[in-house]
């Protein structure tokens, strides 16, 4: 006899209205939490602060033995976001490192400056360098080379008698078969940051537009066209879309990937970090370069340097970013409030590109109110090219369920445009799903279901759910420290920046429940497992929301972490054991 089935036959009516009562209370206790099979639910767990996680601050208004109620959660001043609180000072350079000049070894030469504080006495340094974490090198292996030399910390493999060996061969054919990506000289990097480069077109651009004057391209457009038809969008992603992330889901069959969001006005400024966020890779057929600013002055300058110094096949702007600190300065999804000015934006920046202007963008600012809608005119009329609509307020962040039949509405009123829809896609069944009931729009863009689990662009492509298991998981992680090693550097320095990167990326692998372990095949992007064990020890580790665990992990990747490490993670307030 089941209590939640209202429509027995033996049962009174007075039974009936019981039953269909406990049913909704059971199902409202259900909300949001993911049917996992009994077997592998652990039954009464408490979950205590992992005080190591919680910043300085934060730490004075908790009690450690006890978790914060639903009261204080949603206070203000009981565990800030991350983003305004953490400590986000990455790996400082020792005094104990070699001097740059050195890192060839002992026939390298000499350091060029008098005062430099750095170690000049290669065999000094190589008895105080920290032992290497592995055997082989990854970066060496594959290009013959390795540029950290010396300092390497997988150096073994190419380290002889104080010297970093070249593997000629291997390294004149990777030479030969690379295939080079353009990014910004040295000379223009010191003319952005002395003021000194020459904005002349962009300039021109925004004076004709704002002067209500029409003016067409000022350079000639591209030939190459992007065929936007049921592509697969690997959301650009602030923090963990970086490239060796990106490297991993175009393996995994991702069609088009785009950079994290770029300040504009950093990157006028001639930043480093900045820049580098630029940087492509060669898998990535299909790239784009995400901009945020906030006039037209800046963002047609961004396109111009962006244009004339890196490779990209479209550039999109940002109407999307929820932040505080992007939003009230009127960039991101403040845009959205100022139509003129923003019109005024895409048109300049179009005037002086020659690949497709896409947008990305929320549905709104504030809850219950879309207004993309109305501006769907206006985009068609400054020749954009994509249109990507998360269907979600600014004011909703991510709280609720991305409304896909807003997303629908705006493609019918952009056609011909072609319009993604973001938000919300964890499975096969929910893409395919979307194609049926939503035939309008054209793709969607996959952010944190690409997050959680990067090989949903192979179960989209194969049609099929699959249950990968913690051994495959950790060889997908494997490979993103390879990735990270050659991007950011073998070194102490590029260990520890892959190792944070690593660790935010943690921070949402973790809430991947295993196929085999689900009740109720797919999950969805809003529930959370109940606490559980997996169906091994690795497993069960990494179903854990605790940041030591997380920890853990990076250290059977990159080693043990260095004296002093600290991590919060930049999506979480605190971590629960």
């Amino acid at each position: 006899m089941s209590l939640i089935d209202g429509s027995k036959p033996w049962l009174n009516e007075e039974t009936d209205n019981a039953s269909d009562n406990t049913a909704l209370i059971i199902k409202e206790e259900r909300k949001g939490i993911a049917c996992i099979k009994k077997e592998f639910i652990i039954e009464g767990h408490i979950p205590k602060l992992a005080i190591n996680c919680v910043s300085d601050t934060d730490k004075t208004q908790l009690n450690e033995d006890e978790p914060p109620s639903k009261k204080q959660k949603c206070s203000k001043s009981v565990l800030k976001g991350q983003n305004k609180s953490r400590n986000c000072t990455y790996y400082q350079i020792p005094t104990e490192h070699l001097c740059s000049h050195l890192i060839e070894g002992i026939d390298n030469g000499s350091c060029l400056y008098d005062k430099c504080k750095f170690i000049h006495d290669v065999k000094e340094y190589l008895e105080k360098k920290p032992n290497d974490i592995d055997k082989t090198c990854y970066v060496y292996s594959i290009k013959g080379r390795c540029p950290r030399g010396l300092t390497c910390r997988y150096g073994s493999s190419h380290i002889e008698n104080g010297k970093n060996i070249i593997d000629q061969i291997k390294y004149d054919t990777w030479i030969k078969n690379e295939k080079l990506c353009r990014t910004l000289s040295k000379e223009n990097m010191l003319k952005l940051r002395k003021k000194l480069y020459n904005f002349d077109i962009s300039d021109k651009a925004v004076k004709k537009i704002d002067n209500d004057k029409n003016v067409g391209p000022l350079i000639e457009e591209s030939s190459k066209k992007i065929c936007w038809k049921d592509k697969l969008y690997l959301a650009p992603l602030t923090t963990v879309g970086n490239l060796p992330f990106r490297r991993i889901c175009k393996e995994f069959g991702a069609d088009i990937t785009c950079s994290e969001m770029v300040l504009a006005s950093s990157l006028l400024q001639g930043h480093n970090q900045e820049w580098a966020l630029t940087k492509r890779h060669e898998t990535e057929d299909i790239f784009g370069i995400q901009v945020c600013g906030n006039n037209p002055y800046m963002l047609s300058k961004s396109v111009q340097v962006l244009q004339e110094n890196v490779d990209m096949d479209f550039l999109d702007l940002n109407l999307g970013c929820p932040l505080d600190q992007i939003y009230k300065q009127g960039a991101g999804s403040g845009l959205l409030l100022r139509s003129k000015k923003l019109e005024v934006c895409l048109k300049s920046m179009k005037t002086v590109l020659n690949v497709p202007l896409t947008v990305k963008t929320r549905s709104g600012v504030t809850k219950d109110h879309n207004i993309v809608h109305d501006l769907i005119p206006m985009f068609k009329d400054s020749g954009v090219s994509l249109i990507t609509v998360h269907g979600r307020s600014r004011d909703q962040r991510y709280t609720k369920i991305a409304d896909w039949n807003y997303v629908n509405k705006c493609a019918k009123l952009a056609n011909p445009i072609p319009v993604f829809s973001s938000g919300d896609i964890m499975s096969y069944e929910e893409y395919e799903h979307s194609k049926v009931e939503f035939p309008d729009i054209t793709g969607v863009m996959i952010g944190r279901g690409a997050l959680i689990k990067p090989w949903i662009f192979k179960e989209i492509k194969e049609k099929r759910h699959w249950d990968i298991s913690s051994n495959e998981r950790l060889e997908i992680l494997r490979t993103f420290i390879k990735y990270g090693l050659d991007h950011w550097g073998s070194d102490t320095r590029g260990v520890e920046t892959t190792r944070r990167f690593l660790l935010e990326w943690l921070s949402f692998c973790y809430r991947y429940i295993p196929v085999g372990i689900l009740e109720h095949v797919p999950q969805k992007i809003n529930e959370r497992p109940p606490h559980y064990k997996g169906r091994d020890e690795l497993e069960t580790l990494m179903a854990s929301g605790n940041c030591a665990d997380w920890i853990e992990i990076s250290e059977m990747l990159l080693g043990p972490i260095p004296d002093g490490f600290q991590f919060l993670p930049k999506h979480k307030a605190n971590s629960w054991k």
